[in-house]
């Protein structure tokens, strides 16, 4: 004879093999947990300046590239790391640009730049990449440290207003002008730089 069908807190607490079902649901909650953790310490681990250095291409190239720059030092004492300028604030974004750097590891396996002069071959391929990324999303990572509405336009050199001003006419973006910010331009001999990325060299 069929008994009735168990009511659904019965079943929770009814085990299953050796455990209740409660059970299980609470480890794997936790187990969750434990997992999420884990993943958004190594997210943030990885999104460190010690991190992006510890290639030996990229500390003896735009490391020391940038060390020279008022991103590293200034009078304000604000520092933008490699993460501020590279990687989004939002997760959804932070987890494409991280889907992305996979191709950066294969690169390192494959030894693309690990030469000095590997790197100043593949120089402008990598900067436009970069370059083309900051367009398509409004320097969304420059914007987020610089913001236009706070900026004192009169402030600023005559020479930064009118640009700022007429940036502002043109609907351009931050990395339509300011690229070579934080470091060295490739050599862009017999290149349009507008061709490249924008309206802007």
């Amino acid at each position: 004879m069929k008994t009735k069908s168990k009511g659904f807190w019965e079943k929770l607490k009814s085990p299953s093999a050796r455990y209740s079902v409660l059970t299980l649901l609470g480890l794997g909650f936790i187990g969750g947990i434990a997992v999420l953790s884990g993943f958004l310490g190594e997210l943030h681990a990885s999104a460190q300046e010690s991190f992006c250095i510890s290639c030996h291409e990229m500390e003896e190239n735009v490391y020391m590239e940038y060390k020279n720059t008022a991103h590293f030092s200034n009078k304000s004492g604000v520092r933008a790391t490699c993460a501020d300028c590279h990687l989004a604030r939002d997760l959804g974004p932070k987890l494409a640009r991280k889907t992305v750097a996979a191709r950066e590891l294969f690169n390192k396996i494959k030894g693309t730049i690990d030469t000095r002069e590997k790197f100043l071959d593949h120089r402008l391929t990598m900067a436009t990449r970069v370059w083309k990324e900051m367009k398509a999303n409004d320097s969304r990572e420059c914007r987020s440290c610089h913001d236009a509405q706070a900026m004192d336009y009169y402030k600023q050199s005559r020479r930064a207003r009118l640009a700022h001003i007429r940036g502002d006419n043109e609907k351009l973006t931050c990395i339509d002008c300011h690229k070579g910010i934080a470091h060295l331009l490739p050599d862009m001999t017999g290149i349009d730089p507008s061709a490249v990325i924008g309206n802007r060299p």
